[in-house]
């Protein structure tokens, strides 16, 4: 399997305009796949699109001017217009599950998005025009939902289970927005370059102890300048980045096997077990415990 990248080099950056097989007599196109190959090139379409990939890990998604590195699983809703792709990179996987839901944007009516109970429906939307994406932790609350669309017999089930989906999603507190412009930016700028070689080396040995100053000489700047710099692109701090993916690897491992709480503490690169609770509570809503419980129950396994 080939894991060269398929983006064009500077100067030949090419947008592909898709047709969507989405037709006026219908709500929503939906495909459920699994492949041995992410590549897809940069395009654009008028449509909204729900894409989920699982098995995705160390694949590149380009969504206007962002480009971020894949973990394992990933889910991200685009709005029409807005130019995206994925790049197989450094994914090994041969088996990669793609669910790729498509829909106009006036799929409710205008009348009925001026509701009130559409108003969250309504502001998703709106920040989808530059792309959204969702942690595995937000993954899991719609997991079902969209292998119940697939699975679907009709369009009316079909579209009942989107406003569920997009309902979910939209109440949810860890949507990101990610780009600033609806135009793709994979060329090697200088700027790029900084902040991918730090996302990668974080995404890559999280595990560890992930220092600024290591992170500043990587991109020539000094340590002030680089977590001004970190900041202002991604809008996170360099330390909220690392702990969200610890947080990530942890919340993961937490609903997918049994390993003993403290040892996914020390897995997911955190050093005290009374400090990874404290701060998985904070951001999750729940101790680790009690996360595993909850969602064990409730069978939100992705």
């Amino acid at each position: 399997m080939s894991t060269e990248s398929t983006y064009p080099t500077e100067n030949e950056i090419e947008i592909i305009e898709e047709e969507t097989p989405l037709g006026e007599q219908h709500f929503l196109y939906a495909l459920d796949r699994t492949k041995d190959n992410l590549s897809y090139p940069l395009h654009r379409h008028n449509e909204f699109e729900i894409n989920f990939i699982e098995n995705c890990a160390g694949a590149r998604r380009v969504v206007g001017d962002s480009v971020e590195i894949l973990p394992d699983v990933d889910l991200v809703i685009l709005g029409g217009g807005l130019e995206h792709g994925w790049d197989q990179n450094d994914c090994r996987s041969a088996r990669i599950r793609e669910i790729t839901i498509q829909f106009s944007g006036d799929i409710f009516g205008e009348t009925m998005m001026r509701r009130d109970q559409m108003k969250p429906i309504q502001e998703l939307m709106e920040k989808a025009a530059m792309g959204v994406s969702f942690p595995v932790t937000s993954i899991m609350k719609v997991f079902h939902h969209l292998e119940e669309l697939v699975d679907a017999k009709d369009d009316f089930k079909r579209l009942v289970k989107l406003m569920e989906i997009l309902h979910q999603l939209a109440v949810d507190q860890d949507g990101r927005v990610l780009a600033t412009t609806t135009k793709a930016d994979v060329t090697p700028t200088v700027t790029n370059s900084r902040l991918r070689k730090a996302q990668e080396y974080i995404i890559a040995n999280y595990k560890g102890e992930v220092r600024l100053p290591y992170l500043a000489k990587m991109a020539g700047m000094s340590p002030s300048s680089f977590s001004r710099f970190f900041k202002i692109r991604t809008g996170r701090s360099i330390s909220d980045f690392v702990i969200g993916i610890r947080l990530d690897a942890a919340a993961r491992e937490l609903v997918t096997t049994s390993t003993p709480i403290a040892e996914i503490c020390f897995n997911s690169g955190f050093n005290n077990v009374s400090n990874f609770n404290r701060i998985f509570k904070k951001n999750k809503g729940y101790t680790p415990k009690e996360y595993r419980e909850i969602y064990k129950r409730k069978k939100f396994l992705v």
